[in-house]
């Protein structure tokens, strides 16, 4: 959460599930600065349902205004899940039992770091027609793999 706040310029709203820990990292972290949300998904069970593999029935959700002006329709936890899918897809190092997974802990913070300049900067997104560094305005140009090694080499 200090990371996450020390790359912020602005307010912003801030949604996670329900996991209690994250009720005392954002208030140790932001206090009162953060219009604060979190979004329980609720769960249910078929009891006529294969038990060992197939997952809880879905039934809704509950949103929970935390602290702040939260904006309840954008009270959604869908992008970070999205961001998490893709980057769990495109590095194996998040799946166990795999020769991918990280052993060292610097490997895998070099990992996420080619991975996340690679979907930035080269990758270009459907949605957007170009990379997202050009859509905020970060270069005007695609970057190509080698501009990644050539600034690894610096």
């Amino acid at each position: 959460m200090d990371d996450l706040m020390y790359r912020l310029k602005n307010r912003v709203q801030l949604t996670t599930d329900g996991h209690s820990a994250y009720l005392m990292a954002v208030d140790n972290t932001f206090a009162n600065n953060v219009d604060y949300a979190q979004l329980y998904k609720i769960y249910g069970s078929d009891p006529n349902r294969e038990k060992r593999y197939s997952p809880a029935e879905y039934l809704g959700t509950k949103k929970i205004h935390i602290t702040g002006d939260t904006d309840q329709k954008h009270i959604s936890t869908s992008y970070v899940e999205r961001q998490d899918l893709t980057m769990r897809m495109g590095m194996r190092r998040f799946t166990r039992l795999t020769n991918a997974f990280s052993k060292k802990l610097e490997n895998h913070f070099h990992a996420i770091a080619l991975h996340f300049l690679y979907y930035n900067f080269c990758r270009i997104h459907k949605t957007l027609r170009v990379t997202p560094a050009m859509e905020t305005g970060l270069t005007k140009d695609i970057w190509e793999i080698e501009d990644i090694v050539k600034l690894s080499m610096k």
